[in-house]
């Protein structure tokens, strides 16, 4: 490896009373975190099955009387003497990891808590009509015994339609269909002045349309999506390809796996990732969709790999290195929810031994630990520590800078596994707050096609090597220079995470037109805090948002362009 790529050499650090009590946080985790976690999925599950007992009609009888209660008080918000507006929905409730310290200031809060019903599977259409806190592992439940399912299914559980529209959502199958909000055909969306509008792509509001995605819910409260529906089988056929070499080779192993450079679409599969596991080695998987009489010939082996006492999935895939390529059949459903029961490898540090045979057999079936209720029960201190100490992020880059990303990530952080998943970048009519590079449909490199330039989402989860061995970090400085490098190489952050970034730089990473202009039409300037301010790590006042929103007049992304 040359001396470009060798991480950094840091001098080791004094460790704290932190250090020792996220060490063994375990504890906490494991009779408290555990029991209620498992206590809200059984109730969230009993709930689901409430729901799904009623009727169609009924559920959207319920719907259209819950939008009239949004209607209504937002209708009621004196803008002089209120304070802006946020759902009533807990700061720690949300899956992402910054910090929602908007809510901590004065605000007017408008209750979404009983949107979360499946409204309408439409067969004919192929069209699935959700509300926004209808979860993953609740929207698969219900489609994929239909032989239906998502476009693009985020892998846990947990993650709502709702968050995935207002913020980001990929999967495995998005370099067939882009992001979540790209499979999404209409929005409903109440506006600031209580009125309720259906969003489409060549309606009157296809502008709003074009917007929402990434906007956080800063121009309306999202009420109900129809989200487009795909034919499915019963089982994924995947393979483990491994790939060992430098971190280009890795990078082009990846790319090869799934778009061919003769440009063959037949070779395409349904579903792909990656994940490098260090410097040298990775293992990339294709799956595509087979029959339950195809997977059950013989000499198929099918894994269930959602049983509790199952290998976690990311180490299950890392037997490739050893055994090579091999082929299994997965259950459709339990692949998509591949990654709950640990996290990605997260549940590595929450409960180091949480892997190991033995507490799979015993404890597996508690797993996995709510994401809200390890955030409820971290305090100050510890998320200090983790904003520090740990890193969850995710870099959208352009395919064919796979391997600087993945060089870059080497040197400044150092964290392995590494989780690669490719998405199409459209090119839409209204440029959007993401958009391609600009001339790529001439460029013609591998993965892209004339509407979309092929993208790849770089998941950088877990504590960085110098964490890790005991040397000093600084997480916030290390975030700094992702963002800096993404504005360079015109890559995207998603902002579930925790972001650094200063206003005018936010808008050279994100184009601002678009959103500004449906800001101001919609009456959202004075109403909703702006995505900026929504993203950006630290506490907000209302004073400090007021003011930022009066220099609508000179904003700062006109100031950066």
């Amino acid at each position: 490896m040359s001396d470009l790529q060798a991480p950094l050499v840091r001098p080791k650090r004094k460790k704290t009373w932190v250090d020792y009590f996220v060490k063994f946080r375990w504890i906490i985790v494991i009779f408290v975190v555990l029991p209620i976690s498992a206590t809200l999925y059984f109730l969230i599950y009993l709930g689901d099955m409430w729901s799904e007992s009623k009727s169609y009609e009924k559920r959207r009888k319920e719907h259209d009387q819950n939008v009239m209660k949004v209607v209504k008080r937002l209708k009621e918000r004196d803008a002089g003497k209120d304070g802006l507006v946020c759902t009533a929905r807990k700061p720690w409730i949300a899956v992402g990891m910054r910090n929602v310290d908007y809510k901590r200031a004065r605000h007017f809060e408008v209750d979404l808590g009983e949107f979360r019903n499946i409204l309408e599977i439409n067969k004919e259409k192929m069209i699935a009509r959700v509300e926004p806190l209808v979860n993953m592992g609740q929207i698969s439940r219900a489609t994929v015994p239909m032989n239906l399912s998502l476009a693009v299914v985020a892998e846990l559980d947990d993650l709502t339609v709702g968050g995935l529209i207002n913020g980001y959502g990929i999967e495995g199958s998005s370099h067939l269909y882009g992001l979540f909000a790209d499979t999404v055909e209409a929005y409903e969306i109440v506006l600031a002045g209580g009125e309720l509008v259906r969003a489409t792509r060549d309606n009157e509001y296809s502008d709003l349309f074009y917007a929402i995605p990434w906007s956080q819910g800063t121009l309306g409260l999202l009420v109900a999506a129809e989200i487009r529906l795909i034919p499915v089988k019963e089982y994924m056929r995947l393979t483990y390809i491994p790939v060992k070499g430098d971190l280009q080779t890795l990078a082009q192993g990846y790319m090869d796996s799934f778009a061919p450079k003769d440009g063959d679409t037949s070779k395409i599969p349904d579903f792909v990732e990656g994940m490098v596991y260090n410097p040298t080695e990775g293992v990339m998987m294709v799956g595509t969709y087979a029959s339950k009489e195809e997977a059950k010939k013989k000499g198929n082996k099918i894994n269930n790999v959602g049983w509790w006492f199952k290998p976690w999935f990311y180490q299950h895939a890392q037997t490739a290195l050893k055994k090579g390529q091999f082929v299994e059949y997965i259950p459709t459903r339990e692949y998509y929810h591949r990654h709950t029961r640990c996290l990605y490898w997260e549940g590595k540090l929450i409960l180091p031994f949480g892997d190991q045979f033995w507490f799979r057999f015993l404890f597996g079936w508690l797993m996995p630990p709510k994401v809200s209720l390890l955030k409820a029960t971290q305090g100050e201190a510890i998320r200090n520590y983790y904003h520090d100490m740990h890193v969850i992020q995710d870099m959208l880059v352009p395919l064919y800078k796979v391997g600087d990303a993945l060089e870059w990530v080497h040197r400044e952080m150092e964290v392995y596994p590494i989780w690669l998943c490719p998405h199409k970048l459209y090119k839409a009519p209204i440029k959007q707050q993401i958009y391609p590079e600009p001339g790529f449909e001439y460029e013609k490199r591998q993965g892209d096609t004339e509407d979309a330039q092929m993208y790849t989402d770089v998941g950088v989860y877990y504590a960085p090597g110098p964490v890790l061995r005991g040397e000093e970090f600084d997480g916030s400085e290390a975030v700094r220079r992702m963002e800096k490098w993404l504005i360079e190489n015109h890559g995207f952050q998603p902002q579930y995470a925790v972001s650094e970034l200063d206003e005018k730089s936010f808008w050279r990473m994100f184009d601002g037109d678009l959103y500004e202009h449906c800001r101001k039409k919609y009456r959202a300037v004075g109403t909703f805090m702006s995505v900026y301010y929504k993203s950006k790590k630290g506490r907000k006042t209302e004073k400090e948002v007021r003011e930022a929103e009066q220099a609508h007049l000179e904003t700062a992304y006109a100031e950066a362009d």
